[in-house]
C-alpha cells in the first residue's frame, strides 16, 4: 500500500507548480484551436491519443491495468465524470474566454474540502486552513469582478454556467478517487481509467452535436492537439493522478487556485487581454491563501 503523507513536501509543491502553469497556458492553447477544430472532437483526439500512451507506458513499465482489485466501477464513475468535465471545458469555451472559464472551473477545491471530510476523516480541514481556502477563491473572483460585472465580456453566461459544472465534476472526480479503492490503485491505472472512459463518449457526444471530423490539421493544429495530448492529458494528469495517491487532496486541490491566475497571464500574453491592478492583489491573495491550507499544526 502507498505510504502518505501529511502535508506538501518540495516534490509535491514543484510539481503542483509545473501541472498549474501549463494548465493554465491549456485553456489559452484550446482556446486558440477551436477555431479550426471542434471542441468535444479535439477533446476525443487528444484523450484517445493519451490512452494510447498511458497503454504503451503501462506495458514498458510493467504496471497491471487490468487486474482484478474492486475498482472497476468507481473507476468507471470517475471516467464518466471526468468525460463530463472535459466536455464542459471544451464546449464552454466557445461561450466565454479562457480566463473566465477557469476561475469558474478552479471552483472544484469547495467541492473537495466540503464533500471528502464526510467519507475520509483525516481530509478535514482547520478553521485557519478555510480561512485559507476562502482567502484564495477570493482573490480569484477579485481578479475577474470586472468580467463578472458585465461590460467588455458580453453574455458569457452559458460558457460561465459550463465552467462551473466543470469544477463540480471535478471536485466530484476527487470525491471519488480518494473515498474509494482508486485511493489504493496505481496512478496509472487511476488515470486509464478516466482517459479510456473519455475516449469512448467523447466521440459519441461530438457525433450527436453534429460536428465535422476533420483529420487535415493545420500544422498549428497539429502542434496544438499534441500538446495537449502529450503534456496535458498523460504527463500532467499522471503525476496528478500520482500526487492524489500521496498527499492529502484537499491541499493539493486548492494549490490549482494559482491556474487561473496563470491563464490569465497567458491570455494577456497571447490573446491580449488587460493585466490590471487587481491580477497582481490576486496573485498575493492565492500565495496567502495556500500557505494557510498547508500550514501545519502547532
Amino acid at each position: 500500500m502507498t505510504a502518505r503523507k501529511d502535508h506538501l513536501d518540495a516534490t509535491a509543491t514543484s510539481l503542483l507548480l509545473a501541472c498549474c502553469l501549463f494548465w493554465g497556458f491549456q485553456q489559452v492553447l484550446v482556446k486558440a484551436t477551436l477555431a479550426e477544430v471542434p471542441p468535444v472532437f479535439q477533446a476525443a483526439v487528444r484523450f484517445a491519443g493519451a490512452t494510447a500512451l498511458l497503454w504503451a507506458w503501462c506495458r514498458w513499465r510493467g504496471v497491471a491495468l487490468f487486474k482484478r482489485d474492486g475498482s472497476f466501477w468507481p473507476g468507471l464513475l470517475a471516467g464518466a465524470l471526468f468525460a463530463g468535465e472535459f466536455a464542459c471545458i471544451y464546449i464552454g469555451l466557445q461561450h466565454t474566454s479562457a480566463s473566465r472559464l477557469t476561475v469558474f472551473l478552479y471552483t472544484s477545491p469547495f467541492w473537495v474540502a466540503a464533500l471528502l471530510p464526510l467519507f475520509v476523516k483525516t481530509e478535514r480541514l482547520r478553521p485557519l486552513q478555510w480561512g485559507g481556502l476562502a482567502c484564495a477563491f477570493a482573490a480569484v473572483v477579485f481578479a475577474l469582478r470586472e468580467g463578472f460585472l458585465g461590460g467588455d465580456a458580453g453574455l458569457t453566461w452559458r460558457g460561465d454556467l459550463l465552467g462551473l459544472a466543470a469544477g463540480a465534476l471535478w471536485g466530484l472526480t476527487t470525491v471519488t478517487i480518494r473515498s474509494s479503492v482508486l485511493a489504493r490503485v496505481s496512478a496509472e491505472k487511476m488515470l486509464y481509467y478516466q482517459v479510456a472512459v473519455s475516449t469512448i463518449a467523447l466521440p459519441f457526444l461530438s457525433a450527436g452535436l453534429g460536428e465535422q471530423w476533420d483529420f487535415d490539421f493545420s500544422a498549428f493544429a497539429a502542434v496544438s492537439l499534441g500538446v495537449q495530448t502529450v503534456v496535458g492529458a498523460f504527463a500532467s494528469y499522471l503525476a496528478w493522478m500520482w500526487m492524489l495517491g500521496r498527499y492529502p487532496a484537499t491541499k493539493i486541490s486548492v494549490f490549482v487556485f494559482l491556474t487561473p491566475i496563470f491563464a490569465l497571464l497567458f491570455g494577456a500574453l497571447w490573446l491580449h487581454e488587460a493585466v490590471t491592478p487587481s491580477l497582481l492583489a490576486a496573485l498575493a491573495l492565492v500565495a496567502a491563501g495556500i500557505v494557510l491550507v498547508n500550514r501545519k499544526p502547532g
